[in-house]
């Protein structure tokens, strides 16, 4: 007997452990179900909170456009009205600015025929510049008198009594008896005076307008010096023999005229 009591007992108190077990657990489950909805129920409030203040926020920026778009509208109608105010404002010409308008067409008149008159004198001085280059062109005299025995000769051959042959001849020789006084075609500097090794003693003159005169087969050259400036007709040398390319001919005076450095006929220039 006593040992089923025993047994009862144990039983029993292996049903009572076990139905503290089980609520235990039934009470950890609750507890965690309870808690995971507390914080379901928070964050589906913060959604909501959210979600409310988007539409609050997106309700300003409507009513910050409604508010541009009536303001773009207030300023196109002032712009617009404005125009119109300048387009229907009527144009008043007074007599001032016809006066100030009148007075500008005098003086472009007054402009004008003062470029015409400068135009005309300007036109005037250079014709007169240019007359005056030409007479200085052709106001050589001639150096020595006596009768040219042997012409210019560029594009033409001439025999040479000296040489025994034809040759060019960029000058003029003029017969003249020795000693006879050489005078300055026209005024100018003597750039040179030189034994030269075929026209012998000459006399180089450089004149205005690019021109130069020479004078070879002299006897002498004392009356000038190189750099000297001298007048037209001064005295410059005398007639002599002393060039070799000539020395077979009479006495005379061989006479070159050069422009731009270029032998040109002096028949053309002398007066």
């Amino acid at each position: 007997m006593r040992r089923d009591s025993r047994i009862r007992k144990s039983e029993s108190n292996s049903i009572s452990d076990k139905i503290i077990i089980y609520t235990l657990v039934g009470v950890t489950v609750l507890a965690i179900i309870t808690f995971a909805l507390l914080m379901y129920s928070k964050n589906i409030n913060e959604n909501v909170k959210n979600s409310t203040m988007s539409l609050e926020q997106m309700s300003d920026i409507n009513s910050d456009e409604e508010d541009t778009q009536i303001t773009g509208t207030e300023i196109g109608k002032s712009i617009e009205e404005a125009e119109k105010e300048i387009e229907e404002e009527p144009i008043v010409i007074t007599k001032e600015n016809k006066t100030t308008t009148e007075d500008t067409k005098k003086t472009e008149n007054e402009v004008k025929k003062e470029e015409t008159k400068n135009n005309t004198t300007n036109n005037s001085e250079s014709q007169s510049a240019k007359q005056e280059k030409q007479q200085k062109e052709l106001s050589f005299q001639k150096p020595v008198e006596g009768d040219i025995v042997r012409e210019y000769a560029k594009d033409n051959l001439i025999y040479s009594e000296t040489l025994k042959e034809w040759v060019t001849h960029l000058g003029i020789d003029i017969k003249a008896e020795k000693t006879t006084v050489v005078k300055a075609a026209e005024a100018g500097t003597v750039k040179s005076i030189k034994n030269d090794p075929r026209y012998g003693l000459t006399v180089v003159i450089e004149h205005e307008n690019n021109f130069q005169t020479v004078y070879a087969n002299l006897l002498t050259s004392e009356f000038v010096v190189e750099g000297e400036k001298i007048e037209k007709g001064q005295s410059i040398g005398t007639v002599g023999n002393t060039a070799v390319f000539e020395i077979a001919d009479e006495p005379h005076l061989h006479f070159e005229i050069l422009k731009d450095s270029l032998a040109v006929d002096p028949s053309i220039y002398i007066k």
